[in-house]
């Protein structure tokens, strides 16, 4: 499973003490580059005639010094009302190779070109397009009344609309902004079994995402998640092309913020209930519930890569006639680690064992930017993933199987 939390990575008394270990957090404008550089917004200061002044700070965590750290530009994102615009900070002081000390850090100051009519919302936030980054709240200035021109009586006359995509479903779905990627999405396929491609959908909603949007102050409302992943297992080999098992996973979960240790180091936890299913009835009917506790880690290491693990602890909850003796195949206990780079190779592991019964199951996926490769587009990975040990799904949870199986995946 991926923790989105570190790519990002999707009860009892005694977990909810483990996460309250970990609310505190860093910055959330906080994110980093290939260069061990972590870039921040410090503040949004109007300069006129449509413009923001962006206040940049650059934190330099390595044990190295670093010049040539201040970009030209920066890609970020401007979200007003609800909808997200693609925007760029452009540099408006000089001396871009001036250096960063080791464990110091420097200021830059950019330019924010608002967008016309942006200034009648009232409020507005900026974020970083880079992953980790969050929104960071302003307020956008008011057209000034004393320099707009004096309007003469004009007959009324229709204003037509700006033109978009049928296909557009953003417009009047304000809380698409709480929606974000939970475990990887991908299709992959390997020959000679009775499910031979499998594919999986997956995504998470922050039921209460649209507080910081608001102004609102923060909460512990503000990591709570709603989840759903879908696994299908598709036997390709067989007349009519039938779907072996469809694993069904709604999950409601509690995320804490991540909080940061040191040297780029940082801790969270995440606890929740998931639901599994499979939508059969008889003796292929399926169903267990389960509610886990996960704390996580990730830290640097050389380059841009870095390594992410997060052991997990699960406890059966309901009736288990669907599944007699699961507990003996899957456990209480799993592991999940990550090393990787960004834009780069990654290799995740996830595996699940029962001590008393020395049975389990070990998976692994593997990725790499396609456009790595081709110097461009398409935006998807190289994906390839292996599988041994017990339950692969939910309908052979007590039988061992062994897969290999490649593919392209759009979420790692």
């Amino acid at each position: 499973m991926a923790y989105p939390l570190f790519h990002s990575l999707r009860v009892s008394s005694w977990p909810l003490l483990v996460a309250s270990l970990v609310l505190a957090g860093a910055s959330p404008a906080l994110a980093q580059d290939h260069e061990g550089i972590e870039t921040l917004i410090a503040g949004v200061t109007p300069e006129g005639d449509g413009a923001m002044i962006v206040d940049i700070r650059l934190l330099n965590g390595g044990a190295e010094t670093v010049a040539g750290a201040r970009p030209l530009r920066i890609d970020a994102l401007l979200i007003v009302a609800n909808a997200r615009r693609p925007v760029i900070l452009e540099r408006i002081d000089g001396d871009e190779e001036r250096a960063i000390p080791a464990g110091g850090f420097g200021r830059s100051r950019y330019r924010l070109r608002l967008p016309v009519g942006a200034g009648e919302n009232g409020r507005a936030a900026l974020m970083l397009a880079q992953p980790g980054a969050q929104p960071v709240l302003f307020d956008l200035p008011q057209p000034s009344l004393a320099t707009a021109p004096v309007q003469t009586a004009q007959p009324s006359l229709p204003t037509a609309e700006p033109s978009r995509a049928p296909s557009d479903r953003e417009p009047g779905n304000a809380f698409l902004d709480n929606l974000s990627p939970y475990e990887a999405v991908y299709a992959v396929y390997g020959p000679g079994t009775n499910t031979e491609a499998r594919l999986q959908i997956s995504f998470k909603y922050q039921l209460f995402g649209s507080r910081a949007l608001e102004g609102r102050p923060e909460s512990l409302l503000d990591g709570l998640y709603f989840a759903y992943t879908q696994r299908m297992f598709w036997d390709l080999g067989a007349e009519s092309f039938p779907f072996r098992n469809i694993d069904f996973q709604p999950e409601l979960f509690y995320l804490s913020k991540p909080m940061a240790i040191s040297d780029g180091a940082s801790v969270a936890a995440q606890i929740g209930f998931r639901h599994e299913s499979n939508g059969r009835d008889g003796l292929a009917s399926r169903s267990v519930n389960t509610v886990y506790v996960a704390p996580m880690a990730t830290m640097p290491l050389a380059g841009d890569y870095r390594l992410t693990v997060a052991p997990r602890l699960s406890l059966y909850v309901g009736s288990l006639e669907d599944n007699p003796r699961i507990e003996r195949y899957r456990g209480h206990s799993g592991l999940y680690a990550e090393i990787g780079a960004d834009d780069g190779l990654r290799l995740a592991t996830s595996t699940r064992f029962n001590f008393g019964s020395g049975k389990g199951a070990v998976s692994a996926e593997l990725s790499y930017p396609l456009d790595r490769l081709l110097g461009g587009g398409p935006d998807v990975y190289l994906f390839g993933q292996g599988f041994t040990g017990y339950g692969e799904n939910l309908l052979d949870y007590d039988r061992r199987t062994t897969r290999l199986r490649f593919g392209i995946g759009l979420v790692r």
